[in-house]
């Protein structure tokens, strides 16, 4: 009996994933867990790995396809099945489409530009359908010499004559552009994770009634305890400013629990525990991991599970599970030097907190002035579920914890 493999839900708004590219053929053996294919979603590209083992029967949607979420796009036949019954060649135009599809991307590919065998990324596929491109020459610098984005960069650097289509979002309002009035230029293809932040940062700036509170931190006390936790002996760990923030936000919410909610039409959602999502910019656009319970975690911790999360972002390895949820943001730009900002709500969560950069700035205390360093923060919420008198209390929550960090450990 065989075993359908289809498309899985990799988080809870994915309706549908592109299939970046199978890592099996038709008649490979397959053992649970491994990995079967690439699926490019909303977020980021994943690895999908076989929940049972068999042999590969029928590959039923080709690399650079899109497949709605609980589709069937595999199947697989039992371990030990001879397979050469199922794929062998037949007139019947469903059997060439079902069991064969696998041949399609490649008959297409030489029909379109005559030549030997040329296997694309599914990005490089896109930007080169979409544009005047000839890759009949180009050499793929990618695993067994498939052609990627970078090589489609490169050959697009050298002939400035070979423009591309802009992708267009039709959810996305697209100012008209007088091409012939600006300098030379190209255009480089949305990926899906930028216009999907396109459109979720879009309907959140339209959609969402934010307000806006700053405050300036002084945190000369913090740095020094920081310094003093990192030079401890033994320390394995390297506490950042970023995690007191993020420490001092789940503080503040334990403080002022009104503010840990979520707008839920005609509702809203109050939560006990604080799951803090940290925005990291990737090359397609930004995604934000998740902190889970971070109220439940100490400094050191916090520190090591942010770190990891970051690199796994970066690298494109989070699981659903690493980016799904979150009931709060922390957007820190305070490494480029940034001296105060502000963000835009990452729905549907109801706030996000912008850090600037600790600089050293005069200040009056008690009616003398003084160096102190200072970190401005900008707190944005959604007025719809969090009055200003509530968002008040929690910025004055954090600046005391932020300013105190001693607290922290109480």
């Amino acid at each position: 009996m065989s075993i359908e493999i289809t498309m899985p839900a990799l988080s809870p708004t994915m309706t549908k994933g592109m299939i970046a590219s199978w890592s099996v053929s038709i008649g490979d053996n397959v053992q649970a867990g491994d990995i079967i294919f690439e699926v490019e979603t909303d977020k980021v590209t994943m690895e999908v790995e076989a929940t049972h083992s068999g042999v590969v029967a029928q590959i039923l949607a080709n690399e650079g396809t899109e497949a709605t979420v609980d589709a069937v796009i595999m199947t697989l036949a039992p371990e030990g099945t001879d397979i050469k019954p199922i794929i062998a060649p037949s007139k019947s135009k469903e059997s060439n489409n079902n069991v064969q599809v696998q041949l399609t991307e490649t008959n297409t590919i030489k029909k379109e530009f005559e030549s030997k065998d040329i296997h694309l990324t599914p990005l490089a596929r896109r930007m080169v359908a979409q544009g005047d491109i000839n890759i009949s020459q180009l050499t793929g610098t990618g695993a067994k010499g498939r052609i990627v984005k970078q090589d489609i960069e490169k050959l697009i650097g050298i002939n400035q004559a070979a423009p591309l289509i802009h992708n267009n979002s039709p959810k996305i309002h697209n100012p008209k552009i007088d091409y012939a009035s600006l300098p030379a230029h190209q255009k480089i293809i949305n990926t899906g994770m930028r216009n999907v932040v396109a459109q979720r940062l879009t309907e959140s700036s339209r959609d969402i009634p934010h307000f806006y509170m700053t405050v300036d931190c002084e945190i000369d006390t913090l740095l020094s305890l920081r310094k003093d936790l990192n030079d401890r002996d033994g320390a394995d760990y390297k506490i950042s400013v970023n995690d007191f923030v993020i420490k001092a936000v789940a503080h503040a919410m334990k403080k002022v629990p009104q503010a840990n909610c979520m707008w839920d039409g005609d509702s809203i959602l109050t939560f006990e525990q604080v799951d803090i999502s940290v925005a990291v910019a990737v090359d397609d656009g930004l995604i934000t991991p998740v902190i889970k319970n971070v109220n439940g975690q100490g400094l050191a911790e916090i520190s090591k599970n942010s770190k990891e999360l970051v690199t796994k972002a970066r690298d494109g390895k989070l699981k659903p599970n690493e980016y799904q949820g979150g009931t709060f943001t922390i957007s820190n730009l305070g490494m480029f030097g940034i001296k105060d900002f502000t963000s835009i709500i990452n729905p549907p969560q109801n706030g996000i907190l912008s850090v600037g950069a600790g600089e050293q700035r005069a200040v009056v205390k008690n009616g003398e002035l003084v160096i102190a360093t200072v970190m401005t923060v900008t707190l944005a919420m959604d007025h719809r579920c969090v009055d200003g008198a509530i968002g008040a209390r929690f910025i004055q929550a954090f600046k005391n914890v932020i300013q105190d960090p001693i607290s922290l450990m109480l």
